[in-house]
């Protein structure tokens, strides 16, 4: 059979990579479309999954209205002559690809906030994944699994070390570091969103590196370290989760790598315009389960940031707690293979409408 999978941005590659090179490995064809958006296009080579380039998108909140039409005619052409059996993706672009080609479309998503980007997909997608967190309805075909989409890559099953992180990184065996990410806010989903303003971004670092080595990933690469005590994570983007593993802690005004870190056990602190009583659920839920702080006020940040980097005994309580919070989730990407190989795979898993409360040691 034919499979196509898009990969608007880097976190995409990362959900449905593993699932790619299983498919391949069966004796597939498979073909991703990808946006040349941040470090996209550097993990698809890295990970050698076959894809084509339909369009380029900046980090800024104005380039996609810009270069929205050529991403369409691009996508629609490439689909139209590789005739795919089923489209996997995360949005609009996969739903209207579909709906170009007859092809079945299963998205994944986990963001309740990206009302449009829901409203223009659902009459094109024959059904969404979403976490068991997911808090919204998107209708009759809207299935849950017990996780997270980045179980698909950071379930114990998927996730295994590839570097020795700490050599490349240039730190001791026993020396403490945390990882700053900085978002960029250039996607549809983050138009009228804000994280760490530069002040807060020099305070904040200034304030860590006091206690640790402190490592800035820096989406929007605006960051200007002449001026500030830290160092840049240079690394090729693949090692980002290794790094993320031994961190002491992650700070971060993203989402992706919260929930990565909580996923590797390490603990992450995360602070933007989304933290508040209309956040998204898998974020209330990591924090419930002791694994991140949602946090919007920089003193609170730097005052909670300050306590973990104290406490000794942080490390052993988050590995504890990753054990824990893992023991009962799926790994997301033998789901994708089995919705992608066996049509009749989404009767086994609960709808949203039906599903009240996936038990303890569900398997999907």
């Amino acid at each position: 059979m034919n499979y196509l999978f898009f990969t608007n941005t880097p976190a995409h590659v990362h959900l449905y990579r593993n699932a790619v090179s299983e498919l391949q490995e069966r004796g597939h064809e498979v073909l991703v479309l990808a946006r040349d958006y941040g470090c996209t296009l550097d993990l698809l080579d890295y990970y050698d999954l076959p894809h084509v380039v339909y369009g380029q998108l900046a980090t800024n909140k104005y380039s996609l209205a810009r270069r929205l039409p050529s991403h369409y005619v691009t996508i629609l052409r490439n689909v139209r002559a590789y005739d795919p059996d089923k489209i996997f993706g995360v949005g609009a672009y996969a739903a209207h690809a579909g709906a170009a080609t007859d092809a079945p479309v299963v998205l994944i998503t986990d963001s309740e906030n990206t009302h449009v980007d829901h409203a223009i997909s659902r009459p094109f997608a024959d059904a969404y994944l979403t976490p068991h967190t997911f808090d919204k309805d998107l209708g009759e075909n809207h299935h849950v699994f017990r996780g997270f989409k980045e179980c698909a890559y950071l379930h114990p099953d998927e996730y295994e070390p590839q570097t020795d992180i700490r050599d490349e990184l240039g730190v001791g065996p026993d020396e403490e570091y945390v990882i700053v990410r900085l978002n960029a806010f250039g996607s549809h989903h983050d138009v009228g969103q804000d994280g760490f303003t530069p002040e807060k971004r020099r305070r904040l670092v200034a304030e860590l590196s006091e206690q640790a080595t402190v490592f800035v990933s820096d989406e929007g690469g605006d960051m200007d370290f002449s001026e500030t005590p830290a160092r840049p994570f240079d690394l090729h983007p693949a090692l980002i989760h290794d790094a993320l593993a031994e961190a002491s802690l992650l700070v971060a005004d993203t989402q992706t790598m919260v929930t990565e870190a909580a996923l590797l056990g390490t603990p992450a602190i995360r602070s933007n315009s989304f933290v508040g009583d209309d956040d998204m659920g898998n974020f209330a839920e990591l924090e419930r389960e002791g694994l991140i702080y949602n946090l919007r006020e920089l003193d609170s940040v730097t005052e909670t940031a300050t306590d973990l980097l104290a406490d000794p005994g942080v490390a052993s309580e988050w590995a504890r707690k990753r054990e824990t919070f893992l023991e009962d989730k799926v790994n997301l990407t033998d789901l994708v293979v089995q919705v992608a190989t066996d049509p009749t795979s989404l009767r086994s898993l609960p709808t949203k409408r039906t599903h009240e409360r996936m038990p303890t040691g569900a398997s999907v």
